[in-house]
Parts: structure tokens; sequence; C-alpha cells
């Protein structure tokens, strides 16, 4: 479906969207991995799918520019790379919310700015932004995510209106939680900042939004990822989808 299409996916050395690059590979894309990790492990991930990989800054506008020159015109972009910090207000450090904005914000600014300019000349193109359900709705001492999740569906709003003349799309993807190294390394935060056991957060703090009371899987939103890659999904453009076992239905 999707032979001869060149994808880049950020944050894609693990969880979502390891997920996501493995399901368009499956489909015939030429993937273009980005994230953090062990320089081994990445270089089995390459050959495992027969991708190349840019382990650029994304923090760092210059070194996504660099990225994007580097790597050439794509057909898919999927902005995946994200991290988080809990804390209550009056204690979240400054600069975790520097980096927070700058990771799950603006370098999908960054990276979508410099990919349109070759989506247009060839007409086609995807830009999927996982997104949260805190894209939709807060969770307390989460407030640089929430506000970085906020701002990227109202971002992918507009690009989907600039863009909806020139057969680009542009989609959020909102999971509920998913089990990854992001949610499994919050636990820890989350545990400090409600004094609570780190079962009663799994239990009454995650699971506790999603009335299925399971995790969402990363191939679940993989699977949506590929769906807004189809032509199917053709006049799919603007939206945000919820997978988040109902979280936001309430």
């Amino acid at each position: 479906m999707l032979k001869d299409r060149r994808a880049l996916v950020t944050g894609s050395t693990s969880g979502i969207g390891l997920a996501i690059a493995r399901a368009l590979a499956a489909e015939g894309a030429e993937v273009i991995l980005n994230g953090l990790g062990d320089a081994d492990a990445i270089a089995l991930l390459c050959k495992e799918l027969g991708a190349a990989y840019n382990g650029a800054n994304l923090m760092d506008a210059g070194a996504i520019a660099a990225m994007m020159a580097e790597i050439g015109p794509i057909d898919i972009l999927v902005n995946n790379a994200g991290m988080q910090h809990v804390a209550p207000i009056e204690d979240f450090p400054p600069e975790k919310w520097d980096a927070i904005i700058a990771l799950n914000l603006s370098a999908a600014f960054h990276t979508t700015r410099l990919a349109v300019p070759g989506m247009k000349a060839k007409g086609w193109g995807r830009i999927i932004n996982t997104a949260s359900a805190h894209s939709l709705v807060a969770s307390p001492f989460k407030s640089a995510y929430v506000a970085a999740k906020h701002g990227l569906a109202g971002f992918t709003k507009t690009i989907a209106l600039e863009l909806a003349t020139h057969g680009i799309t542009a989609n959020c993807i909102s999971p509920g939680y998913v089990w990854t190294p992001l949610v499994e390394n919050q636990i820890p935060d989350t545990m400090a900042a409600r004094g609570m056991t780190r079962e009663q957060v799994m239990n009454d703090v995650l699971l506790a939004k999603q009335p299925t009371k399971s995790f969402v899987l990363p191939e679940d939103v993989a699977a949506m990822a590929v769906f807004l890659c189809s032509d199917a999904a053709r006049n799919i453009t603007g939206a945000n989808y919820s997978i988040d076992g109902g979280w936001t239905a309430e």
C-alpha cells in the first residue's frame, strides 16, 4: 500500500513510534527512524526494518533543519517524539516546561514546515501527530504536557486547513495510557506528587481513566496511523482520533 513512500517517524526507537515504524515498513514504506537508545540496538532495528536512522536532537531547531535537509523529501511525517514530567505547578521546574514544549510541540512545527514543500511538490502527503487524551482533557500535575498536547491538536487543525487543497492531510491520534517507557517512567513522579504506592497509581490514576481497565497497545495506534496513510483516508483531515478505552467519552 505504501510502496515508494518515504516516512519519517520521530521518537521511533521504542514504544508507539517503533510500532508505527514497523507498521509502515510492513506496508512497503521506506522508513527513517529518529530517537534515543543504544547504538547497537538501533542498528538492529534499522536492519530489521530496512530503515535509515537520524539521531537529531528534536529540542534544537537547527538540528531538526539539518536532519530534514539530510534525509530529503518525505511523503509521510509522524511527529511522535515526546516526554513527560509530573509535578505541582508551584514545584514544576521551568527547564522541564521548556523541554516538554520544545519536544512535544515546537519540534512538530519545525519538522512540518520543512516537510510541507516537498509534499506540495508531489501533491501528496500525510502528517500524523501523536497527541494524547491530554489533547482533549486535563489531569493534575501535568501542566506542560497538557499545554503541549492541546497545542498540538490546534496546530494540526490549522495545517489541515492550509493544506487541504494540496493532497496533504494532517491528523492527530490521541491515545490514552499506552504501556510504554514514557508511561512507566512517570509512575515514580506521580507516586511522589500524590503520595501513592505504585499499585495505587496504576489502578487509581492510570487505569481509572480508561473504562476498559486496560492499557492501549502500541499496535492499536500503529494500525490507525497506517489507515490514515491510506487512500481510503484521503478526505480525513483535521481530525483527532481517540484511542483511549473510552476515557474521553465521559
